[in-house]
């Protein structure tokens, strides 16, 4: 009976000795989680897997407006750790009555083969993107007319051209009709697809676009929404029946600008992060 009972003590102290340890490590990881999860950082793991981080949380060093020298006024502010657009109408007027022009906000780096991540929430009926592949030289160089309404003077374009994830209010915005301009598209060419999970509006989404190669992925919400390949058939066939189909240049593989769009609505934008390969 002794050694039953010395037995059963002893098992029983080993499992609470066990549980003991699971809690502490399970508590561990949660704690690192959280860490892991804290806007604008990187863990020690993204940075040893080669993760830079293109926006500190605090300012928007590193970044200027397309055909600028420095931020447009008034029309980009850093808040709550998030990087806003405010929207056009809550731009306050100058001396002279007038709105400060506006414009994208493009990385003053340039990126070619990448994985590049971030967290967004958009403003009801609101819309906006993100685009790669940008040249800022060619971008300038079109008309104040092309594709949309242009911000700035007359025959200048602050608007980037390449590329764009589209985010936008699916059900609120007008564009949220057409297929290929909702959330998570390759906008004008690609439709998302129809597992994508777009969280409410006023929430985060977490995106993903992976640009390698020929190769290109929009993710949303961890569920891969599109997938094309330079060249090929089908987006040669999509690129000759979408908007861009008179810039000869708009799918050449170039090393580009990651750019946000100024489509006039307010729009944040977080955990900006990016992985580069050769």
């Amino acid at each position: 009976m002794k050694r039953t009972r010395v037995s059963a003590v002893l098992a029983l102290s080993l499992a609470l000795t066990f549980m003991g340890c699971h809690s502490a490590s399970a508590q561990s990881g949660s704690a690192a989680l959280v860490a892991g999860g804290a806007p604008n950082q990187l863990t020690r793991a993204e940075r040893q897997a080669g993760w830079r981080l293109l926006f500190d949380g605090k300012s928007l060093a590193g970044w200027r407006g397309l055909g600028y020298p420095g931020v447009p006024a008034g029309h980009w502010t850093v808040e709550d750790g998030a990087i806003r657009k405010i929207a056009t109408q809550k731009v306050p007027a100058g001396p002279d009555g007038k709105r400060p022009p506006g414009g994208d906000l493009m990385t003053v780096a340039t990126f070619k083969n990448f994985e590049l991540e971030w967290d967004w929430k958009m403003s009801p009926a609101g819309n906006s993107g993100l685009k790669y592949n940008v040249s800022e030289e060619l971008s300038g160089g079109q008309p104040s007319n092309v594709l949309r309404p242009a911000t700035g003077s007359a025959g200048v374009s602050h608007s980037a051209i390449g590329f764009e994830y589209q985010m936008i209010d699916d059900d609120r915005h007008s564009d949220g009709k057409l297929p290929t301009h909702r959330s998570g598209a390759l906008y004008d060419l690609i439709t998302p697809d129809a597992r994508k999970q777009l969280k409410p509006i006023g929430e985060w989404n977490h995106s993903r676009i992976v640009f390698n190669g020929s190769h290109g992925e929009h993710w949303l919400n961890g569920i891969k929404v599109v997938e094309y390949e330079l060249g090929s058939r089908t987006l040669d066939s999509a690129l000759a029946a979408s908007k861009f189909r008179s810039i000869p240049w708009y799918a050449q593989r170039r090393t580009g600008h990651i750019v946000l769009q100024d489509h006039g609505d307010d729009v944040w934008v977080r955990n900006l992060k990016i992985r580069e390969s050769r």
